[in-house]
């Protein structure tokens, strides 16, 4: 199994911690305040990172060119974009149609990379997120009215089109997040990496103070309140953020995003072993093709 792959599933499994932190973070300290964590705690941490990687390569810091900037902007602002059309989606009504229309991520990352990267889908990477996706998907819908095949008809409704909004520019901050990281040239993936994730988390970090600042100056006592669990957060973000950036530094961007579906089998996990809920059958289905998504891109890539 190549590197990127093991990297890849280590990143969703830690990004799995992550969401259930902020989950209970912004339950106490509201939206912007539980982002705002994400990034402002995880600077120390990301800077950790670069400095172990420089170490353990023995490498130095590359030259950062100017296309670097143009890479790293974009994909910060769409990520934000992303995080904001997610929330909105929070307090819509149907909120399983939309949540499955920003399942297909990896499709438009793949579309995105053949756009700004020219980078070529290869048959085992569209089947993989094909299956891939079809299974989140699945397991999404598993307890709404409205069939896995019916989403098509769906697509003119407000939450669906919200739901592909956000998932366009998940998919276009990914690409963007591997063009940054290319553009350095190196000297490896794990500084290139580290290099493209404390920038661009400091960057966002300052993005969003400003906004909690013109907004809800108040979050940042709310904030200061809970410091211990926003620090584990900004942890396990960065490190998550970590294992994406240097796997999408080896791997299209497409092919990293199919493999982080991943993640929602550990949800399931967390969910069956701990809290002793029972799966129904689209939901088992959904987890097996999510498998065989993985497994196409480990024994074909």
């Amino acid at each position: 199994m190549e590197i990127w792959i093991l990297i890849t599933i280590a990143a969703a499994f830690v990004q799995n911690i992550r969401s259930g932190l902020q989950k209970h973070l912004r339950e106490q300290m509201g939206t912007a305040g539980a982002t705002f964590v994400r990034f402002g705690f995880g600077v120390p941490f990301a800077m950790a990172f670069l400095g172990f990687a420089l170490l353990a390569t023995d490498s130095e810091l590359p030259v950062i060119e100017s296309d670097f900037w143009g890479w790293i902007i974009v994909a910060a602002l769409a990520q934000i974009g992303a995080q904001a059309l997610l929330i909105m989606l929070f307090t819509m009504r149907n909120f399983a149609v939309g949540s499955a229309y920003i399942r297909v991520e990896p499709v438009l990352a793949a579309i995105f990379g053949f756009v700004l990267l020219f980078e070529t889908p290869t048959l085992p990477l569209v089947t993989a997120v094909f299956v891939s996706v079809v299974g989140v998907m699945m397991i999404t819908m598993a307890h709404a009215h409205v069939g896995i095949w019916s989403l098509a008809s769906a697509v003119t409704k407000r939450e669906a089109q919200v739901g592909l909004a956000s998932a366009a520019m998940f998919g276009l901050a990914a690409v963007s997040f591997r063009g940054a990281s290319l553009s350095l040239g190196g000297p490896n993936f794990l500084v290139q990496g580290g290099v493209t994730l404390c920038i661009a988390i400091t960057l966002q970090a300052a993005i969003m103070a400003s906004w909690i600042a013109i907004k809800d100056p108040a979050d940042f006592k709310r904030i200061a309140i809970k410091w211990k669990t926003s620090l584990m957060v900004g942890f396990v973000g960065a490190l998550a953020s970590f294992g994406w950036f240097t796997a999408m530094t080896l791997e299209q961007a497409a092919a990293v995003k199919a493999v982080a579906q991943i993640e929602m089998l550990f949800a399931f996990a967390t969910s069956y072993f701990v809290f002793k809920e029972r799966m129904n059958k689209r939901e088992i289905i959904g987890c097996l093709l999510i498998v065989c998504g993985v497994l196409v891109l480990a024994l074909m890539s």
